[in-house]
């Protein structure tokens, strides 16, 4: 069985214009790594590149 505490919600911000654009969940002990996700950014109006906030 998976352990309750092992995700997390992670804000996603745009590489272009550093908009915070999406909440994602994530689980933190399998995949230690940052995420980087290709999604559409409504302020730049394409899909870019977003990766996992700080």
């Amino acid at each position: 069985m998976a352990k309750v505490g092992n995700r997390q919600y992670k804000t996603l911000v745009c590489t272009e214009c550093h908009e915070e654009n999406y909440r994602v969940e994530k689980n933190v002990r399998n995949t230690t790594d940052r995420l980087e996700l290709k999604k559409y950014c409504p302020r730049c109006r394409k899909h870019t590149t977003h990766k996992e906030k700080k």
